[in-house]
């Protein structure tokens, strides 16, 4: 009895709300490695004297794992900092933010507690690792959701067979079924990315980065829940795209709020 009350919890987790993350421990990393090696020399000494010796890699993937702490900030106040909705036809500034907030106010709230030079370290600490977080979410095109499926962990398919939903397959398995380290697969990426590309994707903006996804989201939800190598093959550049734009963005952002002339 008791193996099948932890079998029923464990499913109960899985199905609910927060653990709907947005990419993956792996996909995560990869945007943090690429924002790495793009900082800017007085954005990476901000992070220096904020991190320590944490990588942006490793930062990227703290607020997911604080989803499991049960202390009120993180099951409720926290909850909506992961994404945002904006239903089809329209954008994120026609939908307006939620009362309770969502990832877009989480990242302006912390913007400004970065530049503010009065801000106690661990403040600052939570706010960097946010996000950097927040702008890798906003690159998972379902984390631009619609209305009433949960950024598609309501949409129920099987991946090679294996039961899932639509989120988890954006989340991670089509990232992790490549069989490549976040490092591995980070600089897989850097090495087709060119110049112009960094240049074009250096947009510090969350409006650009949500319409992109919105535009993306309405793409990728298959008419056949039976997904596997076909629905990979035509979504991988996709994955890739997004990584790659949220690491150069991550960066881009940083160096935006660290530079000399905003302070």
């Amino acid at each position: 009895m008791r193996i099948v009350s932890l079998v029923m919890a464990s499913a109960m987790l899985l199905a609910s709300p927060s653990a709907a993350f947005a990419w993956g421990a792996t996909g995560h990393r990869v945007t943090g490695a690429i924002a790495d090696d793009n900082l800017s020399g007085a954005a990476r000494a901000h992070v220096r004297l904020i991190l320590g010796s944490e990588t942006l890699a490793q930062a990227s993937t703290w607020p997911d794992e604080q989803r499991s702490n049960p202390a009120p900030f993180w099951q409720k106040t926290a909850s909506p900092w992961h994404y945002v909705t904006v239903p089809a036809g329209t954008t994120y500034s026609a939908a307006l933010a939620p009362p309770e907030g969502d990832a877009v106010t989480a990242l302006t709230r912390f913007t400004a507690t970065l530049r503010n030079p009065d801000a106690p370290i661990d403040d600052k600490r939570l706010a960097l690792r946010f996000i950097v977080h927040i702008i890798g979410d906003l690159h998972q095109p379902l984390h631009a959701g619609r209305p009433g499926d949960r950024g598609g962990n309501d949409i129920a398919v099987t991946w090679f067979g294996k039961p899932t939903n639509l989120h988890a397959v954006w989340d991670s398995a089509m990232i992790d079924d490549r069989q490549l380290s976040y490092s591995e697969l980070a600089a897989w990426l850097e090495r087709g990315m060119t110049p112009d590309q960094i240049i074009a994707w250096s947009d510090v903006r969350p409006e650009t980065w949500i319409a992109e996804s919105v535009r993306l989201r309405e793409t990728i939800y298959p008419a056949d829940p039976k997904l596997s190598w076909t629905y990979a093959y035509e979504n991988r550049q996709t994955v890739d795209n997004r990584l790659a734009m949220a690491g150069v963005r991550i960066a881009a952002y940083l160096n935006w709020v660290f530079a000399a002339d905003q302070r």
